[in-house]
C-alpha cells in the first residue's frame, strides 16, 4: 500500500459522528488494530529492502573493486579496479542501484512516521470523544 492510499484511508477513518460518539468509542479498537497491520507489514517490507541494500551494496562493492565475476564485466565493463577507501564510497554513493534502494527505505521509512502518528490519534481517541461528551453537556446545560 503506497502512502496516499494511507493518507486517503486516514482522512476518512479520522473523522468524527458527533451525533454518534458511542459508535465512534467502539471503533476505536479496530482502527488500531487496521493501522496496527499496515504498520507492522510496512516494517517487514522495510527490514527487506535494508537486507537487499547490504546486498546490492556487497554486489556493488565487489564490481567497483575488480573482484566481480568476469561474466559482470562482459556485460558491464568496468575499466578501473578502485582500491581506495575515499574513492570507493563516491563510486557506492552515486550508484544507481544503491540510489534506488536507498530511496525506497526512505519511503517506507515516511510511511512507518506516518502510520505511527496515526496510531497515536487513534490512542488518543477516547480522551477526544470523552472531552466533545463533556463539550456537549456544557453547552446543554448540565456541566
Amino acid at each position: 500500500m503506497n502512502l496516499d492510499a494511507i493518507q486517503c484511508m486516514w482522512e476518512k477513518d479520522s473523522q468524527l459522528d458527533k451525533d454518534n460518539l458511542h459508535d465512534e468509542s467502539l471503533k476505536i479498537p479496530g482502527l488500531h488494530a487496521k493501522y496496527h497491520e499496515l504498520f507492522n507489514n510496512t516494517l517487514l517490507l522495510r527490514k527487506k529492502a535494508e537486507q537487499q541494500r547490504k546486498n546490492i551494496r556487497h554486489e556493488r562493492y565487489e564490481y567497483f573493486s575488480g573482484k566481480a565475476d568476469p561474466e559482470v564485466y562482459a556485460e558491464n565493463p568496468f575499466p578501473k579496479k578502485i582500491r581506495d577507501k575515499d574513492t570507493m564510497q563516491k563510486y557506492l554513493d552515486a550508484d544507481e542501484k544503491l540510489s534506488q534502494i536507498n530511496l525506497k527505505i526512505d519511503y517506507y521509512e515516511t510511511q512507518l512516521n506516518y502510520i505511527e502518528s496515526i496510531l497515536k490519534q487513534i490512542s488518543n481517541r477516547t480522551y477526544q470523544i470523552k472531552n466533545a461528551i463533556e463539550w456537549s453537556k456544557f453547552i446543554a446545560g448540565y456541566g
